[in-house]
């Protein structure tokens, strides 16, 4: 038996080697790995040997010769591969260990340059891989270090089964179609500006016990777990994912120290202070019924003090940039209760889309990154807003960016008061708020109002006066905007447009 090795991820290869020529296989290698495996003493033979050929343009052409990709594809039931394979000196591979040149690290590296990215794009290793994949009823191949104690084991006991090799063919096969995807990723970003046919790489990032119900399959694909390391508490569910996505999109926002409470996701409170305790105590005021079994984020670390305040709190997922030894000692006395730790500038780094899913379909987007439009933003009507006016327009405009429509947000420049989200009319969402306000007590006299697209008629703006606000921000663009202007004259509010809508289906 022959195996061919040859990775970038070296993760491994040498153990794995020693075992394979105990085993009595024959090794071939490229280069550097070659080299690794020759200086643990293990005997390795140079592929350039094997083609008579030796590496050339700085190793882009080494293993792209018929003495290899023969070896790999040559069919070894068929009486006429075997013969030519015979005439031309090719020995048949059985086990074929690759992966592939670093591209997406190179990517993500901001020292890289375009002509060290382009070096990092595999050839000859997509090409055995696929190779090898294709023969899986003759060849097993291997792109995960994570196999290589199934292998040895296989072949301890006769040899790897059809099962495996099949299984890691599929896997073969996902490895190259999600590094291309890589590929094409960078190119149609740096040409087009967006994503090319073929360019969403999707990667298996944990499996889901189930989707939103428990009758539904899911899984989530991606990096999401290398932006969040869960510290404590059960494994997240899809809607513990969906939310906290929710929850850390919204806290993001914020420069100051920001708690956001996030349930079924949409924000039920938002509350900004020096102190993260009072924080939460202003987020949690918007609404102390919501909250049970919500999402809570924050943008500073959490500390003992802030711990005390939240534990009575059955709260699904905690999630901050860190915790404090006692803090956690604390938090973790509820088993169920997740805690998470936001590695803050990988979420920063990440290039954000939204994919959804439709009938037949994916809608795919960039994410909603910017806040208004610069140029546009502006105030419309006779009184202009004052600076505390202003901040709290701003405050609440941050907050209905992360309301599913139609939404409407009632804050000062420091906590949210009333929010009402997702209605089929804004006038609806408008009036819920306010109802939301009554219930809890609080006096919306004052206060800004965040309308997330324009309004159509004057009544939203209407039921936003007469509830006590003082001033109003919004998109603009409404073919009744001269007469929603003239009604905020005529109450007195002082109204800005922004330019730019944040619609959230």
């Amino acid at each position: 038996m022959t195996a061919l090795l040859s990775v970038s991820d070296k993760t491994g290869i040498v153990d794995f080697a020693r075992e394979l020529h105990e085993l009595g296989i024959r090794l071939i290698s490229t280069g550097g790995t070659a080299t690794v495996i020759r200086d643990s003493g293990i005997p390795v033979t140079s592929v350039s040997d094997v083609t008579g050929f030796p590496e050339i343009m700085d190793g882009r052409v080494k293993t792209l010769h018929p003495k290899i990709h023969g070896g790999i594809l040559g069919r070894m039931d068929n009486a006429a591969d075997a013969e030519q394979m015979r005439q031309h000196g090719i020995e048949h591979i059985d086990i074929v260990v690759v992966n592939l040149y670093p591209f997406e690290q190179t990517v993500a590296d901001p020292s890289s340059t375009d002509a060290d990215i382009i070096e990092n794009i595999d050839i000859g290793g997509p090409a055995m891989v696929r190779a090898s994949a294709k023969n899986h009823a003759h060849v097993a191949i291997i792109v995960n270090p994570s196999h290589y104690p199934t292998v040895i084991e296989q072949l301890k006991s006769g040899g790897v089964t059809a099962e495996l090799r099949r299984q890691l063919a599929m896997e073969a096969f996902s490895h190259t179609a999600q590094y291309d995807a890589r590929i094409s990723q960078y190119f149609s970003r740096s040409i087009a500006g967006f994503l090319a046919e073929g360019a969403l790489p999707l990667r298996i990032d944990q499996p889901l016990r189930y989707g939103e119900n428990p009758h539904q399959k899911a899984v989530l694909y991606g990096s999401f777990t290398s932006l969040f390391r869960q510290l404590h508490g059960k494994e997240l569910s899809y809607n513990n994912i969906l939310d906290i996505d929710a929850a850390v999109g919204l806290c993001m926002e914020f420069d100051e120290p920001t708690v956001v409470i996030v349930k079924h996701n949409n924000p039920c409170g938002v509350g900004s202070d020096a102190s993260l305790v009072e924080a939460y105590r202003k987020a949690f005021a918007t609404d102390t019924v919501s909250p049970f079994g919500g999402i809570i984020a924050v943008n500073r670390p959490i500390d003992l003090a802030f711990a005390e305040e939240v534990h009575s709190l059955f709260a699904e997922v905690l999630i901050a940039p860190s915790f404090s030894d006692d803090a956690l000692a604390l938090l973790q006395k509820k088993k169920d209760r997740r805690l998470m730790v936001l590695d803050e500038a990988a979420y920063e780094a990440v290039h954000k889309q939204s994919v959804r899913s439709v009938a037949g379909g994916l809608l795919v987007q960039d994410a909603d990154a910017a806040l208004y439009d610069e140029g546009n933003l502006r105030a419309v009507t006779t009184r202009t807003p004052t600076d505390d006016e202003q901040r709290a327009m701003l405050y609440a405009w941050k907050i209905a960016k992360h309301v599913k429509s139609n939404a409407i947000v009632y804050a000062t420049h420091d906590r949210s008061l009333a929010i009402g989200a997702g209605q089929m009319s804004r006038i609806d969402s408008a009036r819920i708020a306010v109802r939301k306000a009554q219930d809890a007590g609080i006096d919306l006299a004052g206060c800004a109002v965040a309308s997330d697209a324009f309004f159509p008629f004057a009544d939203g703006l209407l039921q936003a006066a007469e509830a006590g606000a003082t001033c109003v921000i919004q998109p603009g663009g409404s073919v009744r905007d001269e007469e929603v202007i003239a009604a905020a004259n005529e109450k007195g509010l002082a109204m800005l447009f922004t330019g730019m809508r944040h619609f959230r289906h």
